[in-house]
């Protein structure tokens, strides 16, 4: 299937293949060539509807499809989202920065900033941040320190569409989530966080005074306004030597 010069899926309804595995194949492509990366929440069922020219039965019918596949998950009063190739268990957990946990204990920290820019954003982060190709973001890069050392490395990536003029923020001074509220007065309200383990790539390495190849924590990120609206992306990773990120659990 192929699609129009707008990305608009081309439905052919004079082939014998169904026009609900026509869309199912659409969205496979997708996924498949990273344009809807793992964690991309989709259109709504009437959104997609319109814009695949059926009804949203048929929408409904491919999305099964694909969720019994495993590709998509359906998550309720959230939406549809595209599935990680990693097992991601359900860990419920207070939504809050790095530097609102150290100020909470006490600890003293210090923020550098490596990078403070309007970019253009890869597809996959644009595609999170749900804005059209081209559009500039704010490409915030961080190293967080305490006493003992650097142990924290962050890329946030920040929609200046909702936040403009936040490449001149002093971030050494204040807290990214603080300006999206305090500034900007958005109201943060969820994040979708997933956790894995890495080796130090030479950059995350460097940065956190690490030997290449060493093991780290790598956080992952997708920040929602009240409205539902992603405003923020982040790639974290962290010193596992010097920071361990701990969990409050109760069973329900």
């Amino acid at each position: 299937m192929t699609a129009d010069e707008g990305g608009l899926p081309d439905i052919k309804r004079n082939v014998p293949t169904a026009i609900h595995a026509q869309i199912s194949e659409h969205i496979r492509l997708r996924i498949a060539g990273g344009e809807w990366p793992p964690h991309y929440r989709l259109k709504s069922e009437p959104e997609l509807a319109q814009e695949f020219g059926v009804s949203r039965g048929t929408v409904r019918r491919a999305l099964a499809t694909l969720i019994e596949e495993g590709l998509l998950r359906q998550v309720r009063g959230r939406g549809t989202f595209v599935t990680s190739t990693v097992i991601e268990p359900a860990i419920a957990q207070k939504l809050s920065t790095l530097s609102e946990d150290f100020a909470s204990q006490g600890v003293v920290t210090s923020t550098r900033v490596r990078e403070s820019s309007l970019i253009t954003p890869p597809r996959p982060v644009a595609a999170l941040l749900d804005v059209a190709p081209g559009t500039q973001v704010l490409r915030l890069v961080r190293v967080r320190s305490t006493e003992e050392g650097p142990v924290a490395l962050l890329f946030n990536f920040v929609r200046a569409d909702l936040a403009p003029g936040i490449e001149k923020v002093d971030f050494t001074a204040s807290s990214l989530f603080g300006a999206l509220e305090g500034a900007y007065g958005l109201k943060i309200a969820s994040a979708r966080r997933t956790f894995s383990a890495e080796a130090a790539s030479r950059e995350v390495a460097e940065a956190l005074s690490l030997a290449e190849g060493a093991p780290v924590q790598y956080l992952q990120q997708v920040t929602y306004l009240a409205d539902d609206r992603p405003v923020e992306y982040s790639d974290v990773w962290i010193h596992s030597g010097r920071l361990r990120v701990t969990s409050l659990l109760q069973r329900r």
